[in-house]
């Protein structure tokens, strides 16, 4: 492994869910190896990212123990407002790789950096001359899209919808637009206690045809992942829980 590198290490999908699925069985060993080598690491938070590292101390021993492990937190705006419009300097958080300590990015559940923190800690290990190695493991947007059967050639993912009734109704139709008129399928994700609203919302708001997909629990034992016409979906009850996290896509 090479020094003056900054790791995007990938976390299971099971966050806060139970029970957790074997970290060996969703995490390529390679990717435990090195995650268990590292011993900088830059976090969404420390608590999570310490149970991570327990995790991995299973299957792979650790460098360090954990508590003389250097672990960084992001600050609380980046978790609030993101870090990608790149307001946030995160180069002091990289000065260790500068003296050729290894540093891992991680987030609470899949890749660091897509759909979650970790935009700006990426765009300074490049303008400080850092390599930047993504590590193999699960990716919820992509796993989604791909059991899906939507279009996998030109997407686009939305982030979160508007939580206000209005606002949330308008957004929905400016995408259905969008996916109908280009063929471009968009994706989108919610916090899991409003899942059954949004899907509701969803299903009050769309045209019969247009098909949407929803996936959850993705590479746990009860994962979920069904798409169909709006108008199938209105035909049977919701398979929709409000406590494991999902993705919802939407095209033609």
């Amino acid at each position: 492994m090479s020094a003056k590198t900054l790791y995007l290490v990938p976390a299971p999908l099971d966050f806060g869910c139970e029970p957790e699925v074997a970290i060996q069985d969703v995490i390529p060993t390679g990717t435990l190896q090195i995650a268990a080598s590292i011993t900088h690491w830059i976090c969404e938070n420390a608590k999570t990212a310490r149970a991570f590292l327990k995790r991995v101390d299973a299957v792979v021993p650790l460098a360090l123990p954990i508590q003389s492990m250097q672990i960084h937190e992001l600050p609380r705006e980046v978790h609030k407002k993101g870090d990608h419009a790149g307001e946030f300097d995160a180069r002091p958080l990289l000065s260790t790789a500068l003296q050729g300590d290894k540093i891992g990015l991680l987030s609470e559940a899949g890749m660091p950096a897509i759909a979650d923190p970790g935009a700006s800690v990426v765009r300074a290990a490049h303008e400080l001359g850092l390599a930047v190695i993504p590590l193999t493991g699960p990716i919820s947007l992509m796993l989604a899209l791909a059991a899906s059967g939507l279009n996998g050639q030109n997407f686009a993912f939305v982030g979160y919808l508007p939580q206000e009734p209005e606002s949330r109704t308008r957004r929905i139709r400016e995408l259905e637009a969008l996916a109908l008129r280009s063929g471009q399928t968009q994706l989108f994700i919610e916090t899991p206690y409003r899942n059954r609203v949004l899907m509701q919302a969803l299903l009050q708001t769309l045209q019969h045809n247009t098909r949407l997909a929803f996936a959850r629990g993705l590479t746990l034992p009860a994962a979920t992942v069904r798409c169909a016409t709006v108008k199938a979906w209105r035909a049977q009850e919701l398979p929709v829980e409000d406590k494991m996290p999902a993705v919802f896509a939407l095209g033609r």
